[in-house]
């Protein structure tokens, strides 16, 4: 049984018992989140799409960790006009595991 979930402005593919990195949602390390934005559930088979979202399905996850992403430096330049501008960013990052995928 798998599932397609919306979070972030991502869609991300989730079976039961995935870990996965999503941008940062509430919720202390250990409580339990539920994702309810489920676009799609394939269940043995019987497959239910959302127009846009499945009203009844529902994906519960574990929180295991809040963190923060890899630095992303982005760096401009423009040629022969001493223009320089070096910035970073690191996206802070919640890692979930999804425990039950219910219909």
């Amino acid at each position: 049984m798998f599932a397609i979930v919306e979070t972030g402005g991502k869609q991300i593919r989730v079976e039961e018992g995935l870990r996965f990195d999503v941008e940062r949602l509430d919720g202390e390390v250990g409580s339990e989140l539920t994702l309810d934005k489920v676009l799609l559930v394939n269940a043995e088979g019987d497959v239910k799409i959302g127009q846009p979202y499945v009203d009844t399905a529902k994906v519960t996850c574990e929180v295991l960790d809040q963190k923060r992403g890899p630095k992303v430096v982005v760096f401009k330049k423009r040629r022969r006009q001493d223009s320089r501008v070096k910035t970073g960013h690191r996206q802070e990052l919640t890692t979930l595991k999804v425990k039950t995928i219910s219909v």
